[in-house]
């Protein structure tokens, strides 16, 4: 029997009717032959629920414990999902992360999946059931639980579908799939039907929240076949496969991203000398904490400016943490502000087409929007700017690149 893995994303369960559609949609894949692992996020707003609960009796809730109240959100989830297969006569059956196997390393709030073990889904599955595994978490080592990130329950369906050798793996969420620019910000914006693995980690990685990354990179490493769909439509959506089979890949430029979860971190009077930039992105990494855009300015002999970016989210962790290494190294000081943000673009076909970055350059130019730092690598360019400008940036990007008419170059 053929085998399929789904995710359905939290405003795909939101309310008794949309559970209701959920449980009628894997009833349908059923009959038509598949056995189906369901992959489930935490209800509409509930994550952000529980983390306001955790605010109020602390600043600063232990991480630990933060996965402990987290990963009740997805628990619910699954069980009131079994229960509507249940009332249709569909035999399901409701596991946590660790219940169907979900390993991860020790760090808290961010944990990254080591191994899945199959064994009781494959028979929860060959039992004819639909198992309904909760998204987002897993077990460490010592037995604690662990959550894996915004965005986790992504990494749980391609992890579970590279696993189980499933044939596809469908992301169900609130729009028809991936769009050359967010439609909320341009109207005209494309939904592509087909894009690569690098290009949606890239677009993915700088803001695009359709997918998490590291659901992309699991989904490249192991040729897993994705397919972002509408949980309220029967669209065919956007498929994520090999760059090789990817009908996109002849553009130039296949999308225009923009993040606002970013926070600027300046490290002031740095010593220039070797071996600074390694104690501070190292004292940062052993934390978990992820460094993106990174410059450094010279402002006189024997001293410079370090600017970086970190998500909003850890900002206050990058800060403190930097703070220590500044004061060993004989820094000035370090400031931060979430001020800026993020706008991006992306595309395999930007290696072989030389004064693609100066095109973007000139559409921010025309709208007088100041970059303040850029970074780049073969398939994208990022730049940050003032946070006020983003929707300016993004509209303007998305009209130089032609990308609402399919050119992309």
């Amino acid at each position: 029997m053929r085998l399929i893995v789904q995710k359905y994303g939290g405003t795909s369960v939101a309310n008794a009717e949309r559970l209701a559609a959920v449980a009628e949609r894997i009833a349908r894949k059923r009959q038509e032959g598949f056995r189906i692992a369901a992959v489930v996020s935490a209800r509409g707003d509930m994550t952000d629920e529980l983390i306001r609960l955790a605010h109020e009796i602390t600043d600063r809730p232990p991480r630990r414990e933060m996965d402990m109240l987290l990963a009740t959100g997805e628990q619910i989830s699954v069980a009131l999902l079994a229960m509507a297969l249940d009332r249709m006569g569909v035999p399901a059956i409701s596991l946590t992360g660790a219940q169907g196997g979900i390993r991860t390393d020790q760090i808290h709030t961010k944990a990254r999946i080591r191994a899945v073990e199959t064994e009781r889904l494959r028979r929860e599955l060959e039992a004819d059931k639909v198992a309904i595994v909760a998204g987002f978490q897993g077990i460490n080592e010592v037995e604690d639980i662990t959550t894996l990130g915004r965005g986790g329950s992504d990494t749980t369906a391609v992890a579970l579908a590279a696993a189980l050798g499933a044939e596809v793996c469908e992301i169900f969420t609130d729009v028809d799939g991936v769009y050359t620019a967010d439609p909320r910000i341009v109207p005209d914006a494309r939904l592509l039907s087909r894009i690569s693995y690098a290009e949606m980690l890239e677009m993915a990685s700088l803001g695009a929240a359709v997918l998490q990354p590291r659901a992309v990179e699991v989904a490249a490493q192991h040729g897993v076949r994705i397919e972002v769909r509408s949980s309220f439509s029967h669209n065919p959506g956007t498929v994520v496969e090999d760059e090789e089979e990817s009908v996109e890949q002849d553009i130039v430029v296949v999308g225009v991203t923009h993040d606002q979860n970013v926070a600027r971190v300046i490290v002031l009077d740095v010593p220039d000398q070797p071996g600074v930039a390694y104690k501070l992105f190292s004292a940062l990494a052993e934390e978990g904490i992820n460094v993106d855009v990174i410059a450094q300015t010279n402002k006189s002999v024997g001293v410079t400016d370090v600017i970086f970016s970190v998500s909003r989210d850890d900002r206050a962790a990058a800060v403190e943490i930097v703070e220590v290494v500044a004061q060993e190294l004989g820094a000035a000081g370090v400031r931060a502000d979430e001020s800026v943000a993020k706008v991006s673009i992306v595309g395999a076909g930007m290696v072989s087409n030389p004064g693609v970055a100066a095109r973007m350059f000139g559409a921010l130019a025309r709208e007088e929007i100041n970059i303040q730092v850029i970074s780049t690598s073969e398939i994208k360019v990022s730049c940050l700017i003032e946070a006020d400008q983003v929707e300016r940036a993004v509209r303007s990007i998305h009209e130089e690149f032609r990308l609402g008419e399919g050119a992309g170059g």
